[in-house]
C-alpha cells in the first residue's frame, strides 16, 4: 500500500450543512463509485472527492478536489438515508497510514504489552491469533470506534460493529490464507535482498515484504532491538533501484511507528524522563549534517546535545541522507508536539531549561526545511515561551539566594530566549518590576562593591538589555532607570570629583572619564553626562595640551566625546 496518495469522500447530508468525511481509500475508482452511489441512494445532497498527496518535504497532505456533484450551493434538501458505510470498507483500507494510526490508538495497551506496532499486527499471523484469543481487547476496540462514529453518522451502534467485525474477519482471513499457502517470505532464510528483487514487480509487494519484515523483527525483546533488526535489513537492501525502493519502504513504516511512540523513542535514546535531553537527542537524530555542523561551532549547543551511541547512532547515519523521510517527519512531529505541550524540559533546573530551549531553537532553525517548516518551528517556540513566563517558572529560575542584580541578569537571559512579540513584552514587565524595585536600588547604593565595579555592572546590564530582543519602547525606560541608579551611586561616592582631583597623570584621568562618558565603564545617563562635562573641562586646561600630545589614544577618546556632544 502507498501512503503517498489516497482519496477522501466528503458528503453534505442536507443543504447548508458542513462537509463531513465519509470514507478514505487509496483506490480512485472506488472513491468515485462510492460518491455516485451515496448521491444516487439519497444518503446525501452533495458529494465531493478529493485527492490527498503527501508532500515529501513538509510531510503535509495537499488536497485537490477531483469530483463534485449534487446540490453544492443550494436547492431543495433531500432526506438522508440512515445506512452509511464506515470509513474503512475493505481490508486494503486497514493498511493506510490513517487506519494504522487509529488501530494504534484503539489497541494501544494491547500493543504495548506485546511490544508490537500496528504494522506488525497487520502482517503477523501469530499476533492476529493472540488478539483474537484475548477476546475482550478486540471487542472493546470495536466498541470504542463504533460508538462515536454511529452517533456522527446517525447509524445503529450494533450495525456498525457488525460492519467492522466483518471487515476484521476478512482481513484476518486474507492474512491467514497467504500464510498457509506459504506466500509470506522468510527473510532470514531467503535473504532480504533476494526477496525484494523477487517481489519488486509483484502488485502485492508492499504487503508481502511487510509480512517478511514483521516476522524478521518479531524475536526482538525490546524496541531498540527491533530498530537494530530493521537497520540490519536496511543494510542488506538490494542495490537495484526498484527493488531497493520497495525494500526500504517496507522497513520505513514499522520504523516510523516505533520511533513515533514514546516507549520506542525512550528505549532507543535511553534518556528516561528527562524531556530536555530527549528532545535534544531527537533533534540531533533527525537534524542531520546541519545540526552536526552547528554542534561543532557552537559550544552552548554542544553542551546540550547528548552523544548518540549504538543503535541510535546507526539510525542517525541513515537519516543523514535522503532515506526514511517518514521517520524524520515522525521524529520532528514528536519534537513539535512536546514543545507545544506544558511538560518542563528540566523540572529541577530552570536555568538549564533555558539553555536547552535555546539549543533546540538554534538546531531546529538550522535544519528548517529539511525536517520542519520554519513557520512551524517559530510557532512551537512561541508557544513554549509562554510557559517560561508564568510565576512558577520565574520563581524557580530566580530562586531564593540570588542578589537583585543576579536576578535581573537571569531575567535578561530569559528575555533573550523567548520568542513572540507578546512574550517579549511580558518578559519586559518582569524586568521592569525588578529594575524599578527599591531592593535593587538599595543593593546597588549600599552594597559592598566599589563604586567603579557597581557602575561597570550597571553598564553591562544596559548593554544586555539592548541585545535582548526587546523593542526599543520596552528597553529604553529600563536603561534609563539603570542610568538613574548609576547617578545615585556616583553621587553617593562623589566618584567623579575624586577622579578629577586624583594625583594620577592627566591622560589616565581623562581616559577613565572618557570611558565613563561613552557608557563603557558606567551606564549612560547622569553619570555619562557628568563625566563628559568633566572630561572636556580637564581637556581645556593649559597643562592638558602637552599631556594629550604624548597620549594619542586619550586624544582619540576625547575626539569621540566631542563628536557625541555635537551629535546630541
Amino acid at each position: 500500500m502507498s501512503d503517498q496518495v489516497h482519496y477522501e469522500l466528503f458528503v453534505r447530508r442536507k443543504v447548508g450543512a458542513q462537509w463531513t468525511l465519509d470514507m478514505a481509500t487509496e483506490i480512485r475508482s472506488h472513491a468515485l463509485a462510492q460518491a455516485e452511489e451515496v448521491l444516487n441512494s439519497g444518503r446525501a445532497v452533495a458529494v465531493r472527492v478529493s485527492k490527498e498527496t503527501l508532500d515529501p518535504e513538509t510531510r503535509e497532505f495537499r488536497s485537490i478536489s477531483i469530483f463534485t456533484k449534487g446540490l453544492v450551493d443550494g436547492g431543495k434538501p433531500k432526506k438522508p438515508v440512515e445506512e452509511m458505510e464506515p470509513l474503512c470498507v475493505q481490508p486494503a483500507d486497514l493498511y493506510t497510514a490513517h487506519a494504522r494510526d487509529r488501530i494504534g490508538r484503539l489497541l494501544e495497551s494491547w500493543l504495548q504489552r506485546h511490544k508490537a506496532t500496528p504494522f506488525e499486527l497487520l502482517h503477523r499471523p501469530d499476533l492476529v491469533e493472540q488478539l483474537e484469543a484475548s477476546g475482550t481487547d478486540l471487542q472493546h476496540a470495536l466498541q470504542k470506534i463504533a460508538i462515536p462514529e454511529a452517533e456522527a453518522r446517525g447509524m445503529s451502534v450494533h450495525e456498525l460493529i457488525r460492519n467492522f467485525q466483518g471487515l476484521v474477519e476478512r482481513s484476518v482471513a486474507n492474512l491467514m490464507k497467504a500464510f498457509k499457502k506459504g506466500q509470506l517470505p522468510d527473510l532470514d532464510k531467503e535473504g532480504f535482498a533476494k526477496a525484494a528483487e523477487r517481489l519488486a514487480a509483484d502488485p502485492d509487494r508492499a504487503f508481502l515484504l511487510g509480512a517478511g519484515v514483521a516476522a524478521s523483527i518479531a524475536p526482538a525483546k525490546d524496541w531498540s532491538e527491533k530498530i537494530a533488526r530493521l537497520l540490519d535489513l536496511a543494510d542488506a537492501a538490494p542495490a537495484e533501484p526498484k527493488a531497493r525502493a520497495a525494500a526500504l519502504a517496507a522497513i520505513e513504516t514499522p520504523l516510523a511507528e516505533i520511533i513515533g511512540s514514546k516507549a520506542g523513542m525512550a528505549d532507543l535514546l535511553n534518556t528516561a524522563d528527562d524531556l530536555g535531553s530527549t528532545l535534544a537527542a531527537m533533534t540531533r537524530l533527525a537534524g542531520g549534517a546541519q545540526v552536526e555542523a552547528l554542534i561543532r561551532i557552537e559550544a552552548s549547543v554542544r553542551a546540550c546535545m547528548p552523544e548518540l551511541s549504538g543503535t541510535a547512532k546507526r539510525l542517525g547515519q541513515w537519516l543523514c541522507g535522503d532515506n526514511f523521510p517518514t521517520v524524520r517527519a515522525s521524529i520532528a512531529r514528536r519534537v513539535l508536539k512536546e514543545l507545544n505541550g506544558v511538560r518542563r524540559l528540566k523540572p529541577t533546573d530552570a536555568e538549564s531549561e533555558i539553555e536547552h530551549l535555546r539549543a533546540l531553537a538554534m538546531s531546529l532553525t538550522a535544519a528548517a526545511g529539511r525536517i520542519l517548516p520554519a513557520e512551524d518551528i517559530t510557532a512551537a517556540f512561541t508557544t513554549r515561551s509562554k510557559t517560561l513566563l508564568n510565576g512558577d517558572f520565574i520563581e524557580a529560575l530566580l530562586g531564593r539566594d540570588r542578589s537583585a542584580r543576579e536576578e535581573i541578569v537571569m531575567l535578561i537571559r530569559l528575555a533573550e530566549n523567548v520568542m513572540g512579540a507578546v512574550n517579549k513584552r511580558h518578559a519586559a514587565r518582569w524586568l521592569s518590576a525588578n529594575i524599578q524595585a527599591m531592593r535593587f536600588e538599595k543593593e546597588m547604593r549600599q552594597g559592598p562593591d566599589t563604586p567603579s565595579v557597581k557602575l561597570a555592572s550597571l553598564a553591562a546590564l544596559q548593554k544586555s538589555l539592548t541585545r535582548s530582543g526587546l523593542v526599543m519602547e520596552d528597553y529604553e525606560p529600563l536603561c534609563a532607570k539603570l542610568g538613574e541608579v548609576g547617578g545615585m551611586v556616583e553621587a553617593d561616592a562623589r566618584l567623579l570629583s575624586l577622579l578629577v582631583r586624583a594625583p594620577a597623570p592627566l591622560p589616565q584621568r581623562l581616559a577613565l572619564l572618557a570611558r565613563l562618558a561613552s557608557g563603557e565603564a558606567g551606564p549612560t545617563g547622569p553619570v555619562a553626562d557628568r563625566a563628559r562635562v568633566e572630561a572636556l573641562k580637564l581637556a581645556r586646561a593649559p597643562e592638558a595640551r602637552e599631556a594629550l600630545a604624548a597620549s594619542p589614544e586619550t586624544l582619540d577618546l576625547l575626539k569621540g566625546l566631542v563628536q557625541q556632544q555635537q551629535a546630541a
